[in-house]
Formats: structure tokens, sequence, C-alpha cells
């Protein structure tokens, strides 16, 4: 695998970026030290702030803990926006770093450190020369990316208000570290929580004629919804229950029972397919047993489907930075969830992988991203953000001539 930053023939973006390498370095350190649960990222946020006024790059709070930092090129052209993720999880940090978590049961297990630094890093290489920015750039700080989100409470604030199109990125342990992963299309899941409860009616265990029994019912379920996604969706697509409680004792049919899960899904289109045979199942199953079912479905993520034009654009920007051997496209999409979707789905845009050099998986312990992937996508978001500006400009003038 080439060098990076440390090979400098054609690279003056990470010749740039090197000179950042201790504030960076230091950034990560400092907000991997104090990790903060979503939306408690005030130190993180103040951090955040402090760092980019130092750029002259103004900043609003748009939350309590989401900050969106301005920086106006010198020059007439559109807006491209740059998130990365602030908050961490409650997870007990088992790495050995020896800026390891200092708060007990709270780590930057998922990469936010990295991402948050990162960006700080772009903002660090775009500022040097704002006047020759064709343009503005937004830089978007989101809090509780792990919890019920930040991106809509930040787009409801008027964040995306002149964006033409947002890109992001995220670590990932699958990939040899420096190794772009991009995705056209459908890249992360939509998700959809739900939980159900079958009403039916208790009886003594030697009668079960008497009685509805509902964990019946709900076992039934259980095992029919699991192959719903096989018989009705095309794409990949999961189904997954984890919990199912019913009864009080062994001798007693069970008059109510309840099981919730999760569904995951690709594309809109995809998603409401699944979520009309889920409830046609319950209610149909449920009905063969003689039991009434109460469903409630709860709306999470909406996925990621990334934009053709703004994801060549990844693609060409990180060959030209890194070589074609580094850049690898992703032939399956990934079924976690991201809520960098609502900022596509607003605009345009497009979201990447970048290995992180760290077996660990995500969400463990042990997960630490080499340092030296905060060098690499700060200079790669300063590329992404820079060339996307001057090529929309010159597109939009030749559009009014």
């Amino acid at each position: 695998m080439k060098k990076f930053y440390l090979d400098k023939t054609d690279m003056n973006t990470f010749e740039r970026a090197e000179k950042y390498i201790t504030k960076l370095y230091a950034l990560r350190e400092e907000i991997h030290r104090h990790p903060e649960p979503g939306n408690n990222e005030f130190k993180t946020a103040a951090l955040v702030e402090e760092t980019l006024h130092s750029l002259g790059i103004g900043t609003q709070r748009v939350t309590e803990t989401a900050v969106v930092g301005t920086l106006k090129g010198g020059k007439p052209g559109p807006c491209a926006a740059l998130r990365a993720d602030m908050d961490a999880l409650p997870v007990s940090e088992d790495s050995g770093a020896f800026f390891a978590s200092e708060t007990p049961g709270i780590m930057h297990a998922c990469g936010h450190d990295v991402h948050t630094a990162a960006a700080l890093g772009a903002a660090m290489l775009l500022a040097e020369h704002r006047e020759s920015l064709a343009g503005t750039v937004k830089f978007f700080f989101e809090p509780d990316e792990e919890g019920s989100g930040g991106a809509v409470r930040m787009i409801t604030a008027g964040c995306m208000e002149g964006v033409e199109a947002v890109f992001g990125a995220h670590v990932a342990p699958d990939l040899p570290a420096g190794v772009i992963g991009v995705r056209y299309g459908k890249f992360y899941a939509a998700s959809d929580m739900f939980t159900v409860k079958i009403h039916g009616r208790s009886a003594h265990g030697a009668q079960p004629e008497k009685g509805i029994d509902a964990l019946a019912a709900a076992a039934s379920l259980v095992g029919e919804l699991r192959s719903l996604p096989a018989d009705y969706i095309a794409d990949r697509s999961v189904l997954s229950i984890g919990t199912l409680h019913a009864g009080t004792a062994g001798n007693i049919i069970a008059g109510e029972a309840e099981f919730s899960g999760i569904m995951r899904t690709l594309g809109a289109e995809d998603r409401k397919k699944l979520k009309q045979a889920f409830r046609e199942t319950v209610n149909r199953v449920s009905a063969a047993f003689g039991a009434e079912p109460e469903i409630k479905i709860r709306e999470s993520y909406a996925g990621i489907v990334n934009t053709e034009e703004e994801t060549r654009h990844v693609q060409r920007t990180a060959e030209a930075l890194f070589g074609v051997d580094n850049v690898r496209i992703l032939d399956q999409p990934t079924m976690t969830t991201e809520d960098f979707g609502y900022f596509i789905d607003a605009a345009k845009g497009s979201f990447f992988h970048i290995g992180a050099g760290c077996s660990a998986p995500l969400h463990n312990p042990k997960f630490l991203p080499e340092p030296l992937t905060i060098i690499r996508l700060a200079a790669l978001h300063a590329d992404i953000i820079e060339q996307y500006l001057k090529n929309a400009s010159v597109r939009n003038e030749a559009q009014h001539r």
C-alpha cells in the first residue's frame, strides 16, 4: 500500500495537513479522554467552537449541543457542507490507549472522536486559503447520532439552508488502514422499531378451549415474521425479534403476550412494503387464533441513499489523492443505520468509509482507529469540498451564459 502523507509526491494536501498533526492528534485525544453521550456533548461542542473561532470561522448553536460553522470563500459560488458526529457510547473502554476515556462507562467506541477531529482538520486546511474558495462551506457537528439522532433537529433549525450538497464519512474496521470505501446508491438501512402486544384470554391449562392462547399466537408470529424479508423484499433486508414476554404460570393459558424487534430495509419503497406486509401478517395470524393484536411501529433513521454525481466526485477525489488501488467500490450495503441520510434527502450528497487500521469491531471496548486516519480523512474532506465548490461554480456559470 502506498504511504500517505509521508510520501509527498504530488500530495500537496497531505503536505499541508502534515503541519496540523500535533494539533489534530491533541484534539482527538482530548475528545477521546472526555467522551460525552448524546445531547450532553457540551465540552466537545465548546472545543469545536473554540477551534473554529481560532480559524476565523463563525459558529452557531442550532440545538443545545449542535454546532454549525460557516466559512465564506473569497469567490462567489454555491454552498457545500461537511458533517461529523460527536457523541460517545455507553461502553467501558478497554483499548489500552494512553488517552483512554476518563469517564466510567462511556467511550468513543464508534470513532466519532476521529470524525470530529478530521472535520476540524478539514476546516484548518480550507481556512488556509479561503480567498480562493468559490463559495461557502458549512461544518455540521451533530449530537446524539447514536441515540434518537441529531440530523432532523439540525435540519429543522435551518442548517441546510442554501446547501447544495453534503458529505460525510465513517471509520471502518473492515477496510485496510487508509483505504476508502465508496458506495453508489443504497448504502445504510432504514430502521423501524416495533412492539406487538397480543390480547387473548387466560384460562386453566387443563381447559385450553376456554381461553385464547396469546403465547401460541405470538410464537407463531415470531416464526412467520422472520421469513417476511425473503418473501416480500428482493433487495437485502432484515427483520429481527429480540424480546418475547408472555404468561404468568406454567399451568395457565397466557392471556397476553408481547414481542419487540426491528426491521431494516434499503430505500423508501422496500421500507413501505415490509411495514405493510408486517401489519398484514400480524393481523392475519392473530385472527387465526382469535386474538387481538396491538401494533406499534416507531420509525427510526431513513437510511442513506447516496446520489450518483456526488458519489462519483468522492471516488475521483479519493483516487486522485490516494491512488486508484486505495479506493474500493463497495458492492454490498450495510444493514446498520445512520441518520446522515436525512441531510442527503434535504439536498444531495455522499457518505463514504475510510479504513480505521483497527481489528476490533465498532461499538467494542477495544475499538481504537489509528491516529493517522485523522490526517487522511481531513485531507480528503478538504479536497472533496474544495473541488466540489470549484466544479459547481464552473457548472453554474456555464448554465447562466
